[in-house]
This record gives structure tokens, C-alpha cells and sequence, in this order.
């Protein structure tokens, strides 16, 4: 018998002043079998801070990701359809990163592994000449500190400044920071 999905109920806060974006958005965010905690929160993050401030191009949606090799972690599509943002978390291989910059108007790609230094070193040169893609690394210590903050009912606030990004989850603040990798701007 297949493993199921666990389901996590999110109250998300966002005060995002570098790019004047804020508000609550109440997400309902399944963990695949195979998934960790770590992901999943780094998924949230990813979602905070890609979230656009209206839904005038179309709304960020959480895609099936691990479920269907053809979906990312994260996406938005306008309302013709067209393939506004294209986001991924962990460390996939070029060939997928390439194919997403070449589907969607930005792709963006959040690494959290300590392996990332050895992955970068194999795909960087690969990637450098390709337009709309964005590589960020978490370093690793910091999404497992946001991963201790997961629970299946979650009240979370994210703030963002100066390319800083707490996490504060009742009386526990996590601080983040996500190193540009390859920034398209």
C-alpha cells in the first residue's frame, strides 16, 4: 500500500519591505512520503518570498513538485496561462534547470543542502549564459533551524529586510539568509 501525504495546516504572516509586499495567507501544504520537514520549510520560505503582492498575473500555487517530475515545488501562471515564475527547492540537475528557464518568464532555484558547494561546482558553468534563472543557496545549518519550527498546525511569520528573513514561530525567531548563487536580474 502506497504511503500517503501528510497534510500541514499554515498561518502565514509576511512583512516583506524590500519589495512592499505584505498580508496572511492561509496555505494547506502536503509533505510527500518521501519529503523531509527540512524541504518543506524551505518550500514555505520559498513561498514567502516569491509571493507577488497582487494576483494581477496570476497567484502562487504550490505545484505537485516531487509528484510529477513535470511540475516544480512552486509556480504562477498568468490568467492566458503563460508561465509567470517557476521555483524549486533542493539540488536539481541542469538539464531541469535549463528546461525551466527556457518554460517560464523567471525560474528560480533555492539549494539548502550542505552539499551544495559540491553540486554548484557541477552545474555553475553550465547555467552562467542562461537568462531568467536565479540560484540562491540557504545554508544549511539555517533551514535545519527552520525545520525544527515545523508542526502539522503552524503559525508563522516572515519578515523580510534588507535581504534578511526572520522566521518567528511563537517565541522562536529563526534568521535567514539566502546567498545569491547566479542572480539574473
Amino acid at each position: 500500500m502506497a504511503l500517503k501525504s501528510t497534510i500541514y495546516k499554515v498561518q502565514l504572516q509576511l512583512a516583506d519591505m524590500d519589495r512592499g509586499v505584505y498580508g496572511e495567507h492561509a496555505l494547506t501544504v502536503a509533505l510527500h512520503p518521501s519529503e523531509t520537514e527540512e524541504r518543506l520549510m524551505v518550500r514555505l520560505l520559498a513561498y514567502a518570498v516569491h509571493v507577488p503582492a497582487d494576483d494581477h498575473r496570476g497567484s502562487l500555487e504550490f505545484a505537485r513538485g516531487l509528484s510529477d517530475t513535470d511540475e516544480p515545488d512552486l509556480w504562477q501562471h498568468d490568467l492566458s496561462g503563460v508561465l509567470v515564475q517557476w521555483i524549486e527547492v533542493g539540488l536539481p540537475d541542469e538539464r531541469r534547470m535549463l528546461r525551466a528557464a527556457a518554460r517560464a518568464e523567471r525560474a528560480t532555484f533555492i539549494a539548502y543542502a550542505s552539499s551544495t558547494p559540491v553540486w554548484w561546482a557541477g552545474v555553475k558553468n553550465k547555467l552562467t549564459r542562461t537568462e531568467r534563472l536565479s540560484v540562491w543557496q540557504l545554508p544549511a545549518g539555517q533551514s535545519q533551524a527552520l525545520a525544527a519550527l515545523a508542526k502539522r498546525s503552524m503559525q508563522l511569520q516572515f519578515t523580510v529586510q534588507d535581504g534578511q528573513v526572520w522566521c518567528h514561530a511563537g517565541d522562536t525567531t529563526v534568521e535567514l539568509s539566502l546567498v545569491p548563487l547566479l542572480h539574473d536580474a
